[in-house]
């Protein structure tokens, strides 16, 4: 080992925030499942979801509604993993579109390199959690869902009727 101090490159800062990132959150998974149960971590989705609704509020930019902001926001977020995603118009609401997912492959990165994962698949407390987020978050006659297929899924905001309709 060598004194010497050495930059990292950008995709090895984009790496190791990854992991950093990950290792975080597995650890308060792991935690919270194991002090307080199931219920524990359903209490946690719903604080997580007050905590993340709140900041998005404070952070929404000005002239864009606030179901666009959480899809864009999800998008993004999907987009730090390299996933396979698109936002799609339609007359209900946007649709977004996970057709292979960045988490569930760096996931299965980590299992292979022996990594203990907390969750079998993250996606039922992906879907949770976001499906929370929005309920506190975005229009209130907004109804926001997802749909999993294979190693993606696809979220839809959809209002009642579309735009014009009686």
């Amino acid at each position: 080992m060598t004194s010497e101090t050495t930059s990292l490159d950008p995709a090895e800062k984009v790496d190791l925030w990854r992991q950093r990132y990950f290792e975080a959150q597995t650890g308060a998974d792991e935690f919270v499942l194991g002090e307080h149960g199931e219920e524990g971590l359903a209490r946690w989705i719903e604080a997580n979801s007050r905590i993340t609704a709140d900041l998005m509020r404070a952070q929404r930019p000005e002239g864009l509604s606030a179901t666009d902001h959480f899809m864009t926001r999800m998008q993004r977020q999907l987009l730090l993993y390299d996933s396979d995603v698109s936002i799609e118009p339609d007359p209900s609401g946007p649709v977004l579109r996970n057709a292979e997912c960045g988490i569930l492959r760096y996931r299965k990165k980590a299992a292979r390199a022996g990594v203990a994962l907390t969750f079998k698949s993250p996606c039922g407390y992906c879907q949770k959690l976001n499906t929370a987020i929005a309920t506190r978050y975005v229009d209130p006659d907004v109804t926001v869902s997802c749909e999993l297929a294979g190693d993606g899924c696809t979220w839809r905001a959809e209002r009642p009727h579309a735009p014009g309709e009686d």
